[in-house]
């Protein structure tokens, strides 16, 4: 989920995002999604489709949250904004252009003066692997039981 100030136009964009290896895979993606929409973009107004694609600056400004620093339960910081009041306030704050973030952490109500300018496509939820003891797909052993 992205969400900007009203009004951002620059070819410059400052995305903010946590540091977490899922928050910054996120936003490389919605980053590359934005390089090729404005390089689609410049194409389709050209006359053969072919003229050069201005650059699109795009910097991954990593914001902490109190969620990321404090080990404290969720429950106990407070439950609800603890990953996306910080990214809130840095937009505001104009600190960055854009932040992109999981939907799932958004407050239900409306936030003045921030908008939600896109979702992108939802990735195959059924790519899970849950596993004991830290292993990963490439760690199972031969024989693993998954299921």
């Amino acid at each position: 989920m992205a969400m900007t100030t009203a009004g951002t136009s620059a070819r410059r964009i400052r995305l903010g995002t946590r540091g977490s290896r899922l928050a910054l895979t996120q936003s490389g993606q919605v980053s590359d999604a934005l390089r090729r929409a404005a390089a689609d973009g410049a194409r389709a107004g050209s006359a053969d489709g072919f003229d050069e694609v201005p650059g699109l600056d795009i910097e991954l400004v990593t914001v902490r949250t109190d969620g990321d620093g404090d080990r404290t339960s969720l429950r106990r910081l407070g439950g609800v904004g603890v990953f996306a009041a910080r990214l809130r306030r840095a937009l505001l704050d104009g600190e960055v252009d854009l932040v992109v973030h999981s939907f799932k952490d958004l407050p239900t109500q409306p936030v003045g003066g921030l908008e939600v300018v896109c979702v992108p496509p939802r990735e195959d939820p059924r790519d899970a692997l849950c596993a004991r003891d830290g292993l990963t797909l490439v760690t199972l052993p031969e024989g693993a039981r998954v299921g």
